[in-house]
């Protein structure tokens, strides 16, 4: 190992020039403009696995965006560690609230700014420069790689649960190794064990056949925004708890050994409100903020719009008000069937004087790993061996629906590496990635293959 640690260690500053390389690339995918430069991010990964080293690179043209596909097959009876990411990226708005362009990487300090510097590019390339790592030093690599880099994480994955399905032969593994999660904190090496599902949902309330005068007819036709405003304040009762009829059915009480090993990480509600801007932390009773976060479900407006909403005035009445809802879902919950719960009570909800249309924009499954099983707890070493620290394990609130349809369909354990941190604006104005994060995340990646393969 110390001939591909120097070997790390030595080509730090050549790294960096090709991770700027790879975020002046635009690969927004949820926009169909982007669709070039998704392309451009596509053989962007490819020419990096090549350049690594990899026996076999293939890009599968899929209904959507291209999956890039690499292996190195060279090790026969050791496992196989099949790792995943993704090349797309977030739109950048709201563009005027950025510090320096989003599609040029500035550094500050320590930290690289720019769109997809966390979320997942910076994340996703430490793995392949490990891997490169190895080849070049001593020609091999300790145990079997794949990849499987998608182009659509950020729009729900459509395409690659699909791939998965029909290819399960091709992606055969022993685990699935992804860095798209967190740090606890800084320089603290993180694997998370638990992520929440997701169910996305759209509710529109339709009023009058057109925008009226809020004079003329105001307090004689129902307001749509009025409306869905009142439907909205219905979903939490005063204790913060889901007012959805048969929401918490089959919801896990949060074990003894979970509570110990959350009051082992020392979070700080007052450190953590402060950091947000907030005098205080919300939400359910009877729960701490991890607990709320990590191991129960939530729900929440992601947007509502309808009517005037320009400067200065506009007396209207308008026709038509929408808002955009999210359920964070844990183990036990069924994203369809929580679909199906919602878009009931909204219709019991809702008043006879409006319509109201629901749709189920998408969803994915909640996921726990087990902390025992032997890749994880390589990982665990691993990442130890890289950051000099005792690695903790946590769970998360955010979503990779495609994390539970890897377990499911492939029957192997996943390890997420988290090597970000939730500071660091992914999904926001001003994302970066802290750099000496990205340097450990490569020596810990190259660790990991070490002791899996023992």
């Amino acid at each position: 190992m110390e001939d591909v640690i120097s070997y790390i260690n030595e080509h730090k500053e050549t790294y960096i020039e090709e991770l700027k390389n790879f975020l002046r690339i635009p690969s927004i995918s949820t926009l169909p403009e982007s669709k070039g430069d998704i392309r451009k991010a596509a053989e962007f990964v490819a020419n990096k696995l090549n350049t690594a080293g990899m026996s076999r690179v293939e890009i599968f043209e899929t209904e959507g965006h291209p999956l890039v596909y690499g292996e190195w097959l060279g090790a026969p009876g050791k496992p196989t560690v099949l790792i995943y990411g993704h090349y797309d990226v977030q739109p950048v708005d709201p563009i005027e609230l950025w510090d320096s362009p989003p599609f040029e990487p500035e550094i500050r300090g320590t930290k690289i700014y720019a769109r997809g510097a966390t979320d997942d590019k910076g994340q996703m390339l430490v793995h392949i420069k490990s891997v490169e790592a190895f080849l070049k030093t001593t020609g091999s690599i300790p145990l079997n790689v794949k990849f499987i880099i998608e182009g659509e994480e950020e729009v729900g994955s459509e395409s690659l649960e699909t791939f998965i399905k029909n290819n399960v032969d091709l992606l055969k593994c022993d685990t699935v190794l992804i860095s798209d999660t967190s740090l606890y904190a800084e320089g603290i090496p993180t694997l998370t064990f638990g992520l929440r599902g997701l169910q996305y949902m759209e509710v529109e309330v339709v009023g009058p056949n057109r925008d009226l005068h809020s004079g003329t007819f105001g307090g004689a036709i129902a307001n749509p925004i009025n409306v869905l405003a009142g439907i909205i304040s219905k979903l939490h009762d005063k204790n913060g708890k889901i007012t959805i009829p048969g929401f918490y059915n089959n919801v896990p009480n949060i074990t003894k050994k979970e509570k110990e090993n959350y009051k082992l990480l020392k979070f700080s509600e007052k450190r953590y409100a402060k950091e947000l801007g907030v005098t205080e932390v919300y939400g359910e009773k009877g729960y701490s903020t991890v607990e709320r976060t990590w191991a129960r479900p939530s729900l929440d407006c992601n947007g509502i719009y309808g009517g005037f909403i320009g400067k200065g005035a506009k007396t209207v009445l308008p026709s038509k008000a929408t808002a955009k809802i999210s359920m964070r879902l844990v183990p036990g919950q069924e994203p369809k069937k929580i679909s199906k719960l919602f878009i009931n009570y909204i219709k019991k909800l809702a008043p006879k004087s409006v319509k109201v249309t629901i749709s189920d924009l998408h969803g994915g499954y909640p996921a726990i790993v087990p902390m025992d099983a032997p890749a994880v707890q390589a990982a665990a070493r691993a990442m130890e061996k890289a950051f000099g620290k005792k690695t903790v394990f946590i769970r998360e609130g955010g979503s990779i629906p495609i994390v539970a349809t890897f377990a499911k369909k492939l029957k192997v354990p996943p390890v997420l590496m988290g090597l970000g941190l939730n500071s660091e604006n992914l999904h926001s104005p001003n994302e970066h990635f802290d750099l000496r994060h990205f340097q450990l995340g490569i020596l810990s990646s190259a660790y990991f293959l070490k002791e899996f393969s023992l």
